[in-house]
């Protein structure tokens, strides 16, 4: 009977979009709260404080409701239909993770959750709760032990048919489901995702430093981004996409057909220009409805000066100038490492010459800016 319904379920998940469905037990999981003890010991959450608040819960879903008996994982594909790493070439155009260039998954997944869930409430009487990157759920050891795929060495969820491109979303219940059975571990030697990382950000194979990830300097992290960290994120704007595109499973990934994940043309590598002339404003209504939104403008004005400088684009700096004056120290920082970068040695000792700043850490940016200025072009 169960095995049926589980059929009837899976049936309409696909008629909602989902590519795979498969049932892990909500127990608690020893080998998973020892790495992800390890990695909050390690410092590497970073500021992601609310990591190490909700330890505890996290080490099984029936820590965070003890009446659950069964996990759904449901992955819808996401795959894109072109080479995201090709972006990279694009210098001044802002590159923004394929993810978060359509609506916001959480919205589009979190419905169609709901509608799965009231099928198991309807036909069974069972209680459940359905979840999206919405609570202290480990949702990618969740789906491995699904069956949905494997966590890579780049940490991500990888499948043999959808590769590295998988929204997950998570319905628990206290139903006792037939559980699926978990998926191996295929990437053998490979380390394509270790290596290609621009910010090292792999310790070691499975293992994350997100201090020095591009996603979580460009989306998690708010503060002034670390010198160290500013030529390698290049043009990336919101995320990276570089350990996932690069994954050789992803030859075996179809295009999504989910057409409410479509990228939208405004979010499709955007002329740096255009976007340094945003204000606040217009910031809101060209994340509409994104995940991008989730950032807030003064984050998303941080990586755009810092793409410009990147960009070799001397046109910029007009654009980039005004945000000397932002009332947000974390954008004057970065519009001084633009100018540095673009304005040749002469031209940008003298706009320092003319500053008034008065908080020491953007103070510093524009000592760095003069030595910066004074390095050949080429390794700038």
């Amino acid at each position: 009977m169960q095995t049926d319904f589980l059929t009837r379920l899976n049936q309409r998940a696909s008629k909602e979009g989902f590519a795979v469905l498969g049932v892990a037990s909500t127990k608690a999981d020893a080998e998973l709260g020892a790495g992800l003890e390890a990695f909050l010991r390690a410092g590497y959450h970073g500021d992601m404080t609310w990591l190490a608040d909700t330890k505890s819960r996290r080490a099984a879903p029936q820590a965070m409701w003890q009446t659950a008996r069964s996990a759904v994982v449901l992955g819808m594909n996401y795959a894109p239909d072109h080479d995201p790493l090709d972006a990279l070439d694009a210098t001044t155009k802002g590159n923004i993770s394929v993810y978060a260039r359509g609506r916001d998954y959480h919205d589009i997944i979190k419905g169609k959750l709901k509608q799965l869930a009231s099928i198991l409430t309807k036909e069974s009487g069972v209680e459940v709760k359905v979840f999206v990157d919405t609570a202290p759920l480990m949702e990618k050891p969740l789906a491995a032990k699904a069956g949905l795929g494997w966590q890579g060495k780049h940490t991500n969820l990888v499948s043999r048919e959808f590769g590295s491109w998988l929204f997950i979303g998570v319905i628990l219940t206290s139903a006792d489901l037939p559980l699926s059975a978990p998926e191996h571990d295929h990437c053998g030697s490979c380390r394509r995702c270790l290596d290609i990382c621009p910010t090292n950000a792999f310790p070691a194979p499975y293992q994350l430093d997100a201090r020095r990830c591009i996603s979580y300097l460009t989306i998690e992290y708010d503060g002034i981004i670390p010198h160290e960290f500013r030529i390698d994120i290049g043009n990336r704007i919101f995320g990276c996409d570089d350990c996932l595109a690069v994954c050789p499973w992803n030859r075996f990934a179809q295009q999504a057909s989910e057409a409410k994940l479509t990228a939208k043309d405004a979010l499709t590598l955007p002329d740096l220009s255009d976007l340094l002339q945003l204000n606040e404003a217009g910031f809101r209504k060209l994340t509409q409805g994104t995940s991008i939104k989730r950032s807030g403008y003064k984050r998303f004005l941080r990586n755009v000066l810092i793409a410009a400088g990147n960009s070799g684009a001397g046109d910029l700096v007009a654009h980039i100038k005004p945000h000397l004056k932002s009332e947000h120290s974390v954008v004057r920082a970065s519009a001084i490492w633009a100018c540095a970068r673009l304005m040749d040695a002469p031209e940008f000792t003298a706009l320092a010459s003319k500053a008034n700043e008065s908080d020491q850490a953007v103070l510093s940016e524009w000592e760095a800016g003069i030595n910066i200025c004074a390095t050949p072009a080429n390794n700038k």
